[in-house]
């Protein structure tokens, strides 16, 4: 079935899959090799970005010495990936942000809708993570009392359920991703204080926790530790931190041309071309794919759990409470 969008003069800059049709502009019947490459990329992102997520997940919930606070915020972050690479990816190269710029559907919503709520319930995921981090670092003596399964439980809900109401809210109220010639009141403020309350306060909120971490971290590491058990936990504590302030940095750089250009862009007497657009959307959702090689890189037991999980050997016996560091 042919996707069709109407035309509009004032935009040259197509999708390379999409031509024009008098009047109109369809998705071609004789695609480019340029369009066939776009579209074999953005699959294998999708594919790169499902496996490694599960790869996370089943990692997490299988091996018990991975049962912990801190890896099932980061269970939770991997959900949200996950979801993205099944829903996100195809309903984005089905329906792109110029197909659904001129001929905005109930498909284009649903498609908004996902995207705006795994982009917040992954902030959000984040900021829970830091909320740990900062404990686990700065407060170790509380760290068990204050951030335990049962809390972890009800930030994870807290989280999700937020991200799911914004991004209900955000798409129900004319959130627009794509340029407009004559953009409403509405859809100014609505493209403006969405980014600022489910992105930018939860990033500047994210970046402070993880400055007053890594001062108190480095106090620690000056001082002298009592003990060699202290100093080893300590020392693991911040490698860790280390590892998800990474993984939040990584996520900013990702998102945050994307979330500059949608808050700024209505407010511009030029608006910026769709290739633009398109780039920086795909951008802000490659960020899923990278997680799973962050952990790989830096933490020896996910490696091992993914090498038991990838060699088939969870399938032959149990190795639920292997060692994994």
């Amino acid at each position: 079935m042919e996707t069709k969008v109407q035309a509009n003069n004032s935009f040259s800059d197509m999708h390379p899959c999409y031509e024009s049709d008098n009047a109109t502009y369809v998705f071609t019947s004789n695609p480019s090799v340029l369009c066939v490459l776009v579209y074999a990329f953005l699959g294998l992102l999708s594919v790169v970005t499902i496996c490694g997520n599960i790869l996370v997940i089943m990692s997490v919930t299988y091996f018990k010495q991975l049962h912990t606070p801190t890896n099932y915020l980061i269970l939770s972050l991997a959900v949200a990936d996950l979801l993205v690479g099944v829903f996100v990816f195809p309903f984005s190269m089905a329906f792109t942000v110029t197909s659904c710029l001129y001929h905005e559907d109930f498909l284009c919503r649903i498609r908004d809708c996902f995207d705006v709520t795994l982009c917040t319930s992954s902030i959000l995921n984040l900021c829970c993570i830091s909320i740990d981090r900062y404990y686990a670092v700065c407060q170790p003596l509380a760290y068990t009392t204050k951030v335990n399964v049962q809390v972890t439980v009800v930030m994870i809900l807290v989280s999700w359920g937020v991200s799911t109401a914004i991004g209900i809210g955000i798409t129900m109220t004319g959130f627009s991703q794509g340029t407009c010639e004559d953009c409403s009141v509405d859809i100014v403020m609505t493209n403006t204080m969405g980014p600022i309350f489910s992105f930018f306060v939860p990033a500047i909120t994210m970046l402070c926790i993880y400055l007053k971490i890594f001062i108190v971290a480095q106090r620690q590491a000056n001082s002298i530790q009592s003990t060699k058990c202290v100093g080893t936990v300590s020392k693991m504590e911040r490698k860790a931190t280390k590892t998800l302030a990474t993984v939040m940095g990584i996520f900013l750089l990702c998102l945050s041309p994307y979330f500059l250009c949608v808050v700024f862009q209505p407010l511009s007497s030029d608006a910026p071309p769709l290739s633009l657009i398109e780039t920086l959307n795909w951008f802000t959702l490659s960020n899923s794919m990278l997680n799973p090689f962050i952990y790989a890189f830096f933490y020896s037991w996910f490696r091992s759990a993914f090498k038991m999980i990838v060699c088939g050997k969870i399938f032959q016996r149990e190795f639920s409470n292997s060692k994994l560091f």
